[in-house]
């Protein structure tokens, strides 16, 4: 019998905002009320982060990072992992540690939801999209765009 095949506890959250700091929230679809921004496990232990976070925004939003400015916003986030959805983790794994990346699109950049991952998605002012996110840390990384806006 094969074993079972486990998430890495090794993910990234990308912010998808606009110039205009329009932030792009998705609904969970196994989880609906709960919004976030893209966020996924790296497939693979060699997997760079930044390709996780390009195939993530693709598998989830059908925007293609490299087309516009992806950044690494060096910041890691360990939390532990919501017990919902420990049982995709190795029976000893608790915690994740989270890399954020940044993506800034056109606000006319169409978005193509994964009917199994997520139910809609909205455009939402920062604070707007910080206040909506369940997870605190999605809140968190939202909220450094008008620090990281003003340092511009």
């Amino acid at each position: 019998m094969p074993s079972p095949s486990y998430k890495i506890p090794v993910s990234v959250l990308v912010v998808i905002y606009t110039p205009q700091l329009d932030v792009l929230l998705l609904e969970r679809a196994d989880r609906p009320g709960f919004w976030q921004s893209v966020t996924g496990s790296k497939d693979a232990a060699d997997e760079a982060l930044c390709l996780t976070a390009q195939r993530e925004v693709w598998e989830e939003t059908g925007i293609d990072a490299g087309q516009f400015s992806l950044s690494d916003w060096e910041v890691e986030n360990v939390y532990e992992i919501y017990p919902v959805w420990r049982h995709r983790y190795a029976p000893v794994v608790t915690r994740n540690t989270e890399h954020v990346f940044g993506l800034c699109v056109d606000k006319s950049t169409s978005v193509t939801l994964a009917p199994r991952e997520h139910l809609q998605y909205a455009w939402l002012p920062v604070r707007e999209a910080a206040d909506r996110c369940f997870s605190a840390s999605n809140a968190e990384a939202i909220l450094q765009l008008l620090q990281r806006h003003s340092d511009h």
